[in-house]
């Protein structure tokens, strides 16, 4: 899978850990193009399901819908914060442990009864609740939901750690300083 090159290398996440966290991760933001040119992002569960990434909304023909008729290149982001740390002396100095993936693919939506079926029962073994006593595999409102799949055509993944304690401001200082020269 072909991804664009990072501007931070050294935060650039392998690719068995860009998939692990797709698989775990809660959530995610899909982001669409407008007839009028402006990026329309709405966050949405998804489930990670045969090489695809899998997303559903209702059936209403809303602003996605429409947009994913028009352009169907979409990206779609998960992150997973973590703390913040301080690095320098400053207030300023501060910086974000984290996990993100941007994923950039073409969507579709998916009209095969037996994969809607499928998705929804894969949506809740990730988000449903195991002790529920709840019939399960029986979704009576299955056609008033539009399930899309995303194939992935790239996907980029950077990570940046929580510093131990003795690399973190006042331990150590890494205050950047304006004009200082290397």
């Amino acid at each position: 899978m072909s991804s664009p090159q990072l501007r931070r290398a050294d935060r650039a996440m392998s690719e068995q850990r860009a998939y692990e966290m797709l698989e775990r991760g809660f959530s995610g933001q899909l982001a669409t193009s407008g007839e009028d040119g402006y990026p329309y992002c709405i966050p949405l569960l998804y489930i990670w399901m045969d090489g695809e990434l899998y997303v559903h909304t209702g059936s209403a023909r809303g602003h996605l819908r429409a947009n994913v008729e028009r352009e169907p290149r979409v990206c779609f982001e998960v992150d997973e914060p973590d703390q913040v740390f301080d690095y320098g002396r400053f207030e300023c100095d501060s910086g974000l442990a984290y996990r993100s993936l941007i994923l950039f693919g073409k969507i579709r939506i998916v009209e095969e009864r037996a994969v809607k079926q499928r998705f929804c029962e894969a949506l809740m073994e990730k988000y449903g609740k195991p002790d529920s006593t709840r019939p399960k595999g029986f979704f009576p409102r299955i056609d008033g939901i539009t399930v899309y799949a995303i194939a992935v055509e790239r996907m980029t993944g950077k990570e940046m750690a929580l510093p131990a304690l003795s690399e973190q401001w006042p331990a150590k200082d890494r205050t950047k300083t304006p004009n200082a020269r290397p």
